[in-house]
C-alpha cells in the first residue's frame, strides 16, 4: 500500500518492492505509444515494398509481420520497465493470467499461433491463388486470427488460420508456377477431326495469354468421346500465372477462340439430332414406305477415303512421353 504521503511524492502503488510513480507511468506509456506509432509506420513501409516487388515477396510479407508485432512487443516490456514494475516479480500473476486467458481465449490462441505457423510455412504464402471450401482467390493478408483471401470479384473472405492448416487446400500457383487446364468442346459429326486440331491449336498459340510452348509444355487438342450428335475434344494449354488467378475469365476467354476458331475454318457444331425409323407403313417397309411417305431416297452410303496422313493424335504422344518418376530397380536372382 501507499501512504499519503507517497502520494504526494507521485508514488502510485508499490509490487514486489518495486514503486511505480506517475512519472515511470506516464513515461512508460509515452515509450508504448511511440512503439506502436514505430510500429505502423515501419509496416506501412515495408507493405509498399511487397507491393512494389516482383520476387522475395512471402519474405518481405515474413519481415513485416515480424517487425509490427515485435516492435509492439518490445514497447510494452520496456513501458511496463520504465515505468517500475519488476516483470520477474509478476511471474506468478503472467502465469495464473495465463492459464486463465488460455481456458478462456483457446480459440483465439490457436488461430494466432496457426498465423505464425502460415506465414513461416513454405506452401503457402501472400499471393498465391488458392482454393478453399468453395472460395478461390488471392491470399491477400495472414493476420493474427484470419486469412483474407481476395476473390477475382473483389469480395474479401475472412477464413480462420487454423482452417488452411487442418483442412484440404488447393494452390495453383505455388512457388509461382502455372498449371495446364483443360477447355471441352464438341463440334458436329464427320468433321475433319486434322482440321479442328489446326484451327483450334492455331488460336490457342496466338493467344496473349498462352505461355511459349517448350519441350515439357505444350498445347494440345485430345478427342476424348462420341456424344450422341459429335465429336467431343479438349483443349489443353498452359496458361500464364496472371490468367491462372482469373479461372474463369480464362476458362470463358479460350471458349470463344475456340469458337471463333471453329468458325473461321467453316466447322459446325453439333445440333440436337432425332432420328425417326419407320419399320413399316401401310404394309410397306424399307424404299416403299420412304416413297409412300413422299420423301427422297437416301444415297448411297459411299466408304470415306483414308486420308493420306494420318492426323497427329496428342493423346498418343502424352501417353509416350518419357516419365520424371525414376525407374525401380531391377530384381535380381
Amino acid at each position: 500500500m501507499v501512504a499519503p504521503g507517497d502520494l504526494e511524492q507521485g508514488e502510485l502503488l508499490r509490487v514486489g518492492g518495486a514503486v511505480v510513480t506517475v512519472g515511470g507511468v506516464a513515461a512508460g506509456v509515452a515509450i508504448f505509444v511511440v512503439a506502436c506509432i514505430l510500429s505502423r509506420l515501419v509496416g506501412g513501409l515495408l507493405r509498399r515494398v511487397r507491393k512494389r516487388a516482383v520476387r522475395d515477396v512471402a519474405s518481405i510479407y515474413v519481415l513485416e509481420k515480424l517487425s509490427t508485432y515485435g516492435l509492439v512487443v518490445v514497447g510494452a516490456l520496456m513501458g511496463l520497465s520504465t515505468a517500475g514494475l519488476n516483470l520477474s516479480s509478476l511471474t506468478l500473476f503472467a502465469g495464473a493470467a495465463g492459464i486463465g486467458l488460455g481456458l478462456g481465449l483457446q480459440g483465439v490462441v490457436k488461430e494466432f499461433f496457426s498465423g505464425l505457423f502460415l506465414i513461416f510455412d513454405p506452401m503457402l504464402s501472400v499471393g498465391d491463388f488458392v482454393e478453399l471450401e468453395g472460395v478461390r482467390g488471392v491470399i491477400a493478408e495472414i493476420g493474427p486470427r484470419a486469412t483474407r483471401i481476395r476473390t477475382n470479384d473483389n469480395v474479401n473472405v475472412l477464413i480462420p488460420n487454423s482452417h488452411l492448416i487442418e483442412h484440404s487446400l488447393t494452390n495453383w500457383t505455388l512457388r509461382g508456377d502455372t498449371r495446364r487446364i483443360h477447355i471441352a468442346f464438341s463440334v458436329a459429326d464427320g468433321a475433319d477431326r486434322a482440321k479442328v486440331r489446326e484451327a483450334v491449336l492455331a488460336a490457342a498459340r496466338a493467344s496473349p495469354f498462352t505461355l511459349t510452348e517448350t519441350e515439357r509444355r505444350k498445347s494440345q487438342v485430345w478427342l476424348v468421346g462420341f456424344s450422341g450428335s459429335g465429336l467431343d475434344f479438349e483443349l489443353l494449354v498452359w496458361p500464364t500465372r496472371e490468367a491462372v488467378n482469373r479461372p474463369a475469365a480464362m476458362h470463358a476467354a479460350y471458349t470463344w477462340l475456340i469458337a471463333d476458331a471453329l468458325d473461321g475454318a467453316g466447322i459446325k457444331l453439333p445440333l440436337p439430332q432425332t432420328d425417326l425409323r419407320v419399320r413399316s407403313l401401310f404394309g410397306r417397309e424399307g424404299d416403299d414406305a420412304i416413297q409412300a411417305l413422299g420423301l427422297d431416297l437416301p444415297p448411297a452410303h459411299k466408304p470415306r477415303a483414308a486420308p493420306v496422313e494420318a492426323p497427329v493424335n496428342d493423346a498418343a504422344d502424352d501417353v509416350m512421353a518419357p516419365s520424371d518418376a525414376p525407374e525401380p530397380p531391377r530384381q535380381t536372382t
